[in-house]
């Protein structure tokens, strides 16, 4: 069982990620899409084209829900539908050549911040510490 200056890291530790996770996406030049418009794209990135029903059920929405985002997101020509390879009643959501640019540039802007960020603010014996620190992150989310 976790003791008081555990809980209080893993307070600490959860509020300033989530920060820093605000940060990102307010920097991103994807600020235009909502956040379930950012978690598909995510999603189809990670997992490659799929149906809005996949979509759904893989981030807990209805699937109503998720045709309006995927809508919205294919009238800003980000994605493209096509026939599903196999079922032809459903059809399969990709990126379009512009959808990857809006990913591209998101990403690009989310880094540049944070490696500007690390240059400026912190010194050699800091971003040491953050290296160290980053491990330690990664470890705690292996499964």
């Amino acid at each position: 069982m976790p003791d008081k200056d555990q809980e209080r890291l893993a307070t600490d530790l959860g509020a300033t990620v989530s920060l820093l996770m605000r940060q990102l996406r307010a920097v991103s030049h994807a600020g235009g899409l909502t956040a379930s418009q950012r978690a598909a794209l995510a999603r189809i990135d990670a997992e490659g084209p799929t149906t809005i029903a996949a979509l759904a059920r893989a981030e807990y929405v209805r699937p109503q829900s998720m045709r309006m985002t995927i809508g919205a997101l294919e009238e800003q020509g980000i994605l493209r539908r096509s026939p599903h390879p196999t079922d032809g009643r459903q059809v399969v959501f990709s990126f379009t050549e512009e959808g990857r640019r809006v990913l591209a540039e998101a990403r690009q802007a989310k880094q540049n911040w944070l490696a500007v960020a690390i240059a400026e603010r912190l010194g050699p014996a800091e971003q040491h510490t953050l290296a160290e620190a980053t491990e330690l992150l990664k470890r705690l989310i292996q499964e």
